[in-house]
């Protein structure tokens, strides 16, 4: 059965996406250079977020609608994170575009990152089973590619194959766990635009008070995929391969997938639970699941942090031990009587701390990117005396590194008390606690980069630092937005607030 008039406008951001890739891909044959792929992404990016713009108007004139045979759904909360996963990579690969000279198939490099967005575009649209997997395995396996493309790195290739083993394996694992949600469910279909569930309404049926999650399948379903999805998010104990693959792989990808993979995960793993899973006799079990996940994950992220040498490492547990923040969030299920106010603090919080995350890592790897390039080294001695070499990376990375850590007035500060704030309303206050704990950890290791930024002379001899118009378009973009979202968060509150009514 071909495409639909409908199908092909909704899927046009991601159809614009794909044909923008072979464009950057085919022409790299003849016109290798960096700049032209690396523009040709931007104008791709922003054809894609203009076409995300209109859906987003049409979905406020029509509501929310299923399309490609029902395996796709078109609603706010997924056109939300299209542009924000699309600006954030965009954002990445604009500042890495100097760095491209050690890659010898740059136009390769930049083709492979567009093909991966489209995964992460698909992943908060999807609305089946199968649909979920295809495009989690189109994200992954173009990066198993560009993690072991750099010929510098000496560990390049052997994080690529760290990469597409651990990936292998966690798909499996969320495969075997689809599999049982069909066999308790009888059907592939998790979301649908009437009010009856269908996932949910094949299962009522052998749900069960005495039993975790209601019934044995759902129980092992659920602990499967929360284990192959746990992969992909980097939460603890499924985290192994996150500081050797950040560390061997091109800082750009440790970026992407930071950034960009961990906004698409958490948004599929927030649909789910808040549309499928969201019934009374399950919703408390997978709470408390997640509730005891994010702890473990803020703690031994932030606690293995602080012994870290090399920065890119750091910046893995420290991606870690955010998303136990993130966990904090989406574990704040609060199911008030008539899904009044409270219900929706989660999400909006988790949508609203992603939102903000973006700013803040993009803002820090954006500086790592440059410093890495020119030092030939990620140890974090070589930001020695960066404050006197160059005033505005140096303030670009303490800003976002004080965001991390939640210091007023950055977006950091606003989001963790909104995350904070809802696991509060849903009876999850030892959570809060553990977080502001962590969160207070967590300074040591970030303001010691600052520390050592500021008040130690410079290890690696060189002069001023000359950053391109690009990397300080990008450096400015970032590190204001981590600034501003702080001070006005009320305008992303209410886009976050709109974008989360889908789901609530």
């Amino acid at each position: 059965m071909g495409l639909s008039g409908l199908d092909i406008a909704l899927l046009s951001p991601e159809i614009a996406m794909v044909v923008f890739a072979l464009v950057v891909i085919f022409s790299g044959l003849k016109w290798p250079n960096a700049s032209i792929s690396v523009y040709t992404f931007l104008l791709a990016t922003a054809v894609s977020i203009c076409l995300s713009v209109f859906l987003w108007l049409r979905v406020e004139s029509n509501g929310p609608e299923m399309f490609m045979n029902d395996s796709l759904i078109a609603d706010h909360y997924a056109i939300f994170f299209k542009c924000l996963i699309l600006t954030a990579i965009a954002l990445i690969i604009l500042v890495s575009k100097s760095s491209f000279t050690e890659f010898n198939q740059r136009a390769e490099f930049v083709g492979l990152a567009m093909l991966s967005s489209v995964g992460l575009m698909l992943l908060p649209s999807a609305a089946d089973l199968i649909t979920i997997f295809v495009a989690i395995e189109l994200a992954s396996l173009p990066i198993v590619v560009l993690a072991a493309f750099s010929t510098h790195e000496g560990k390049s290739g052997e994080s690529g194959l760290k990469f597409l083993v651990l990936s292998a394996i966690s798909s499996a694992l969320l495969l075997y766990g689809f599999a049982f949600f069909y066999g308790a469910s009888g059907t592939l279909q998790v979301l649908s635009l009437d009010s009856s569930n269908p996932t949910i309404s094949g299962m009522l049926v052998s749900l069960d008070n005495d039993i975790p999650f209601g019934s044995i399948p759902i129980l092992i379903a659920t602990i499967l995929s929360v284990s192959g999805l746990g992969f992909k998010l980097s939460i603890v104990p499924f985290q192994m391969w996150t500081p050797d693959v950040y560390e061997g792989a091109p800082t750009t990808v440790g970026a992407m997938l930071s950034v960009a993979s961990k906004a698409a995960g958490f948004a599929l793993l927030l649909r789910v639970l808040y549309t499928v899973l969201n019934h009374e006799m399950i919703s408390d079990d997978w709470s408390l699941l997640l509730a005891i996940l994010a702890a473990i994950t803020m703690s031994i992220g932030n606690l293995v942090a602080i012994v870290q040498k090399d920065l890119k490492r750091l910046l893995a547990y420290s991606a870690i031990a955010q998303a136990g923040y993130v966990l904090v969030g989406v574990a704040s299920f609060a199911d008030f009587e008539g899904k009044q106010i409270g219900y929706e603090l989660g999400p909006e919080s988790v949508l609203f701390y992603l939102t903000g995350y973006a700013a803040m890592n993009v803002a820090a790897f954006s500086v790592v990117i440059l410093t890495v390039y020119r030092n030939q080294t990620s140890e974090i001695k070589s930001l020695e005396g960066l404050g006197a070499s160059s005033p505005l990376l140096a303030g670009v990375l303490s800003v976002s590194l004080l965001a991390l850590v939640g210091v007023p007035p950055t977006v950091g500060f606003m989001g963790k008390f909104f995350i904070f704030n809802a696991a509060v309303n849903a009876n999850l206050s030892w959570l809060a606690i553990i977080g502001v704990i962590n969160s207070a950890i967590s300074a040591y290791y970030y303001l010691n980069i600052i520390k050592i930024m500021y008040l130690r002379s410079p290890s690696i001899s060189g002069g001023n630092w000359r950053i391109g118009l690009s990397s300080s378009l990008v450096l400015l973009i970032t590190a204001g937005a981590t600034l501003i979202l702080g001070i006005l968060p009320q305008p992303l509150l209410d886009l976050v607030g709109e974008a989360s009514l889908s789901i609530i």
